[in-house]
């Protein structure tokens, strides 16, 4: 059936309802609070940078507990003297102190 045979009462619901259905759609995406944060500049950017702070001091907790927790396996792993793993970070050590060695700072 053709939309333009439709009686225009039925035009106008259908209609209704497609403007109610963008409405909703818009209310939940939000874009009248992004269009209000465009519009004050200073509390965009004050956003910003609070985000960027929460986010680099997550990272750097993220690395500091992921590379405390490596750095402590690795010294359970050593103090088992298993001789593979031992081999390696000995290797490790070595590779360390002679690039300490090499720098003269």
């Amino acid at each position: 059936m053709d939309p333009a045979d439709l009686p225009p009462e039925e035009k106008l619901n259908a209609l209704y309802r497609m403007t109610t259905s963008l409405a909703q759609q818009m209310e939940k995406s939000r874009i009248s609070e992004y269009t209000e944060l465009l519009h004050s500049p200073f509390r965009l950017i004050w956003l910003n940078i609070l985000s960027g702070a929460a986010r680099g001091l997550g990272i750097a907790l993220g690395f500091t507990f992921f590379a405390a927790t490596i750095i402590y396996v690795l010294q359970v792993l050593g103090a088992l003297n298993l001789p593979i793993i031992g081999d390696y970070i000995a290797d490790i050590v070595r590779i360390v102190q002679h690039q300490l060695e090499l720098k003269t700072f």
